[in-house]
């Protein structure tokens, strides 16, 4: 069997929940908001920092939702508004589906230059990728026990892998593809649909 080596990266380091997180989502998305207008269909605060509870990377991540991603509207604001974008990340990874699969295909960019961290991904409505960190999200708040066995997994993988983002998400991506296999049921039998509480 072939030896992983997973590269250095800056240190990984979860914080216990930060009631802060919803403030700062605030204000970035309303920014957003601005620069985007109705070319962003919903402005969402998604992954760990969105969980009541939970611990997390200091890292704020946002959905934004369009309508097309093969439009460049969107994507010529946030560059002309100084946001970073990443050419390399262009899809997501789900257990089951290829790369290439339509419903994982995405853009990414970073934070303007000395704002706080933010990880914006946007996404296309109704594609599977879109509804994914909503349902994940909420899912987590409704149930406890998966809230904190996810928030132990995520301490111990930063034990494991201290310096390497690549080694921890090696990892936690799968689990969480599991933790999404249950949201879906969850949704089923509790009528779940996206809310109203986007920006």
């Amino acid at each position: 069997m072939q030896k992983l080596h997973f590269e250095k990266s800056r240190p990984i380091v979860i914080l216990p929940y930060q009631e802060r997180w919803v403030e700062e989502f605030q204000t970035i998305g309303k920014n957003l908001r601005d620069i985007l207008g109705n070319t962003a269909l919903r402005i969402d605060h998604i992954g760990s920092t969105s969980v009541p509870n939970l611990g997390a990377k200091d890292i704020i991540d946002i959905q934004i939702t369009v309508n097309d991603l093969n439009t460049n509207d969107f994507k010529k604001r946030l560059q002309e508004a100084d946001y970073q974008f990443r050419e390399d990340i262009f899809s997501d990874n789900l257990v089951g589906l290829s790369e290439d699969d339509e419903n994982l295909k995405k853009c990414f960019c970073r934070e303007r230059k000395g704002d706080r961290r933010t990880h914006i991904h946007i996404r296309q409505m109704g594609l599977l990728n879109q509804r994914y960190p909503l349902l994940f999200r909420d899912y987590l708040r409704a149930s406890d026990t998966t809230r904190i066995g996810y928030e132990s997994l995520k301490k111990r993988l930063a034990q494991l892998f201290p310096e390497s983002i690549d080694g921890y998400l090696f990892i936690k991506d799968p689990v969480m593809d599991l933790i999404f296999e249950a949201a879906q049921h969850w949704a089923k039998t509790t009528d779940w649909k996206m809310d109203n509480s986007y920006i």
